[in-house]
């Protein structure tokens, strides 16, 4: 029976798992990548180390199966998208990528709110450029690094340099064309578009976008090499991975909202037409006719992790070392604090929100009384009313009838619970291990005709499913917590600025 190979490269761990034909995870192995601060809003990571990891990665995983490299039909990748990849004109790295969680090109995209640059992107390409969009990044180095600026040969996201140092081909896919350059309605990129952010001068860097099941080349002898895998395996374009997410839990799809609740906060529908709105991304689907309509901030299930990281570091450690998980050990503490009545609230902006770069996370609310359980549970809330304020978003243009939840903490069912309630509609979580990978995998198979098309999964998705439903007591009062939490935003607002410009030792 043929196998698929999926490569699943986030924002701090970079996967490889192999599913056999049916969809069931064979084996997985997986490389931890350090991020590279090297000052404040700068994250990146060395592109070179990057591709090791995956490497080993694919290998561990290959030989962890079983199955001769030969027994893999088809490859993809998928990666967190937007973020910047860059190749000089010799074909090597142009410094480090840059994550979607760098923040250095906040400046940019405010300059553009005020002097007409986002609305025309808006109107151009489906969506305002934000702080970690491929365009502000590259208006930020034409201004700040104009040298590294000229030397700029080939402009890729994650994923495309992951198929790159697999097959040796430049290019990228439909689902990743759209983060900045390609027009809403064409689904095309169009030569009035750089323009707009004054990047004409990269007209020859964009890289050619395919559908993410096609096949854009195959696996070299020196990757072989370097993986295990089999010279000459076909590679399809694989795509961005909040799309491979979605497709991989069963999420993909018109009536349906899709929410992943990871280091950012992705909430995502499918539509047949077009709609524009600042509120949301009108970015490219699966195919042309499609559009994958995604309101995103970095602010989710991150804040849960830098709280216990942050605040219980040493008992996760001494529980990991134990053989316990952290989180078996907080659950009954946040399930003790959801059983009272709490002044706490949370916003989750520690690594960015809704409301610009200049925005924060804090705690409100917070007494002498209140202990770890009440901080966490505020926490989680906080990430469910940040979901909240884009799925309201996506139901006021598109109307979902359904939600499907997936990422790290939707295996707590305590914590999908909140998400039903905060939300006031059913959720279904589907028992899918490594959602993104299977994603991609998907894509790899219809590209070699084992499916279809990506949308044919193989497994019994319903049967995978568990759905939870809100009560309507507690949907009431979380409501009241919500919009409590939201207006609570508007008013600091005004304040954020100020709080900001204290790092400058300024005053605003």
């Amino acid at each position: 029976m043929p196998c698929l190979l999926g490569i699943d490269s986030g924002l701090t761990v970079t996967k490889a798992v192999v599913f056999d034909e049916a969809g069931a995870p064979l084996a997985a192995a997986r490389r931890r990548l350090p991020q590279i601060i090297s000052e404040p809003r700068h994250v990146e990571r060395d592109m070179d180390e990057l591709w090791r990891a995956a490497a080993e990665a694919i290998a561990e995983a290959l030989s962890g199966c079983g199955r001769p490299g030969s027994d893999i039909a088809a490859v993809a990748a998928t990666a967190h998208g937007d973020g910047l990849y860059m190749l000089g004109r010799d074909r090597r790295p142009l410094g480090h990528g840059i994550l979607s969680l760098d923040s250095r090109a906040g400046d940019v995209a405010a300059r553009w709110q005020t002097d007409g640059t986002a609305a025309k992107a808006l109107s151009r390409t489906g969506q305002t450029p934000h702080a970690s969009a491929p365009s502000s990044l590259l208006a930020w180095m034409r201004e700040r690094e104009p040298q590294r600026f000229a030397r700029i040969g080939h402009v890729l996201a994650c994923k495309d340099w992951l198929r790159f140092c697999l097959t040796g081909s430049l290019g990228t896919d439909l689902t990743e064309a759209s983060t900045s350059f390609t027009a809403v309605d064409s689904q095309a990129y169009a030569p009035d578009i750089l323009p707009i952010f004054g990047l004409e001068a990269l007209g020859d860097a964009l890289p050619p976008a395919a559908r993410p099941d096609e096949i854009v080349g195959a696996v070299t002898a020196e990757a072989a090499r370097s993986t295990g895998l089999l010279a000459g395996t076909p590679v399809v374009a694989g795509l961005h991975d909040v799309t491979a997410s979605a497709l991989g839990i069963g999420g993909y799809g018109e009536g349906v909202v899709a929410i992943v609740a990871g280091t950012y906060s992705i909430n995502e529908t499918v539509s047949t037409a077009p709609r524009i709105d600042a509120r949301w991304f009108c970015r490219n689907g699966l195919k042309l006719g499609e559009w994958n309509n995604m309101s995103i901030s970095p602010a989710s299930a991150a804040n849960y992790d830098w709280f216990l990281d942050t605040l219980c570091g040493s008992e996760r450690a001494a529980a990991e070392t134990d053989g316990r998980s952290i989180h078996a050990i907080v659950g009954p503490e946040i399930e003790a604090a959801l059983a009272r009545p709490s002044t706490l609230l949370f916003h989750p902006y520690l690594f960015g929100s809704p409301h610009g770069p200049a925005a924060s996370a804090g705690f409100l609310g917070l007494r002498g009384w209140h202990d770890r359980g009440d901080m966490l549970r505020a926490v989680i809330e906080g990430i469910a009313f940040n979901h909240r304020v884009h799925v309201d978003a996506l139901r006021e243009g598109f109307a979902p009838r359904e939600a499907r939840l997936t990422g790290g903490i939707s295996r707590n069912p305590v914590f999908a619970q909140i998400f039903a309630d905060v939300l006031g509609m059913p959720i279904t979580v589907t028992e899918t291990e490594e959602a993104a990978a299977w994603g991609a995998a998907l894509c790899a198979g219809a590209g070699v005709g084992l499916f279809a098309s990506p949308r044919h999964d193989p497994r019994d998705v319903a049967a995978l499913g568990r759905t939870y439903r809100p009560s309507p007591e507690r949907s009431a009062a979380m409501d009241k917590r919500y919009r409590l939490h939201c207006d609570i935003a508007d008013r600091l607002a005004q304040a954020w600025p100020s709080i900001e410009a204290l790092a400058e030792g300024g005053k605003r």
